[in-house]
């Protein structure tokens, strides 16, 4: 039985390899120590926006947070064979290395604390050992790392995720499986981590034993936190583990609400897709378009709040919009259906608002009316566990049990321009199906 490749992607979407800005209140002469966050498999920046706005919140400096993205986020199937619009685990280490220099060069800090969430922390665990590295970091915090693989196997030894592979054994070969001198934190969900099972269902091979357990992501040397039912991504967005996080660095207690601001600037990066795979490079040329939506019907309230085409950098904004207006994203790049995104409210500015237009619809779905997906990019959905609804039903293509799937799809046979309710817990979403027959595609993206 051979395994479903694309199984073993550990996160979801988006980025462009540029720094944004958003940092602890940790007691020292240089002032808090500078922190970066640091994204997953297929990820970007723009997932890190929550514990930013959080951080910020709790008075952290802005200027001393910061978030990047990877060039190419996906790893590769084999880690030593060079593969597509993917990257090996030495490319997201010096990735990483380049971005750590340029933040203490920007705030002169002597070191820098590392947050990562899923195959970003094999990153960090990588550039901290290093020669040299752990002397530039203060604090090290992991967040649902698979740092003793996904899998324990013979079969696919080349893979990032395999415990027996060169990675995974050069890094756990050290004592107490942690490099001297950063502190050391790990995040981990008690049973509810779709990366950290004993069954191998998750990587394409149902009642195979993975060889890893709930435990998993767990460090000797480290400071271990089990977060309960958290899944997968939740380990690292989550309120829950921002507390953590914030008590680890900053050593206080913070506060979960995020103040809002009065009216927020917003601005990112339009990426896409090389064929089926995720990148962070930017797309040139692509038409943005953003407007204040009527938060019970979809509908758009007044013209464009911003307009523009995107250059090389694939940057788009600033857009200046009340904290109060849910939003419509509109995003026209070739090769992509024209895509609309509509969010709830932003309650705080944000730099990393990055943009992936959808995915060409499938030959076969070429007749029906409209497509609408439901998206939940800092987690996924848990039936049982959260309050769910998708045009007022309760989502049939989400599996029951540990939460693995964070996209819901709305097939519409026939068109029909109507309001269409995402609601996730305290979270809710209007947005409105556009025409599939003119190549359009909505999405319901859920901030929490």
């Amino acid at each position: 039985m051979t395994i479903d490749r694309r199984a073993l992607l550990i996160s979801s979407a988006f980025g462009a390899a540029a720094l944004v800005r958003a940092g602890p209140l940790l007691a020292q002469a240089e002032g808090p120590p500078p922190i970066l966050f640091v994204h997953g498999n297929g990820d970007h920046a723009a997932l890190w926006q929550t514990t930013l706005w959080r951080f910020e919140s709790n008075g952290y400096p802005a200027d001393r947070l910061f978030a990047f993205n990877f060039t190419n986020p996906s790893a590769r199937d084999d880690d030593s064979k060079p593969q597509d619009n993917r990257s090996s685990s030495d490319d997201a280490m010096r990735e990483l290395a380049a971005q750590v220099e340029d933040v203490r060069k920007r705030t002169g800090a002597r070191k820098v604390a590392l947050v990562g969430n899923s195959r970003g922390g094999n990153a960090i665990r990588n550039y901290v050992a290093q020669e040299g590295a752990a002397a530039n970091v203060s604090h090290v915090v992991l967040c649902g790392v698979p740092n003793h693989g996904i899998f324990d196997w013979d079969a696919l030894i080349g893979s990032e995720f395999n415990s027996r592979g060169a990675l995974m054994t050069r890094l756990n070969a050290q004592p107490d499986e942690i490099t001297a001198g950063p502190a050391w934190l790990t995040l981990r969900s008690e049973a509810n981590d779709k990366y950290a099972q004993p069954d191998g269902r998750f990587v394409g091979k149902p009642g195979t034993p993975t060889n890893v357990t709930f435990a998993g992501p767990e460090l000797k040397g480290a400071k271990n936190i089990v977060l309960g039912a958290l899944d997968h991504r939740e380990t690292a967005f989550h309120p829950r583990a921002l507390a953590e996080m914030y008590r680890f660095i900053a050593g206080a207690d913070p506060r979960s609400a995020i103040t809002p601001q009065a009216n927020v600037q917003l601005s990112g990066l339009v990426t896409g897709l090389a064929g089926t795979t995720p990148t962070n490079k930017p797309i040139a040329g692509a038409q943005v378009e953003v407007y204040a939506t009527a938060p019970d019907t979809g509908a758009r309230v007044g013209e464009a709040l911003w307009r523009g085409v995107t250059g090389a950098s694939g940057a788009w904004g600033p857009v200046t919009a009340p904290s109060s207006a849910p939003l419509e994203f509109v995003i026209a790049a070739q090769g992509h259906p024209t895509t609309h995104i509509y969010r709830s409210p932003f309650p705080r500015s944000s730099a990393i608002v990055h943009l992936r237009p959808a995915r060409p619809l499938p030959a076969a779905e070429a007749n029906i009316g409209a497509l609408v997906l439901f998206s939940r990019p800092r987690g996924y959905f848990g039936i049982g566990r959260d309050t769910i609804a998708f045009d007022g039903k309760e989502p049939a293509d989400v599996k029951p049990g540990v939460p693995t799937d964070s996209v819901s799809t709305l097939r519409m046979s026939e068109f029909a321009d109507r309001p269409i309710v995402a609601q996730f817990n305290e979270e809710r979403i209007v947005c409105r199906p556009w025409p599939a027959k003119d190549n359009h595609q909505t999405v319901a993206e859920l901030t929490y």
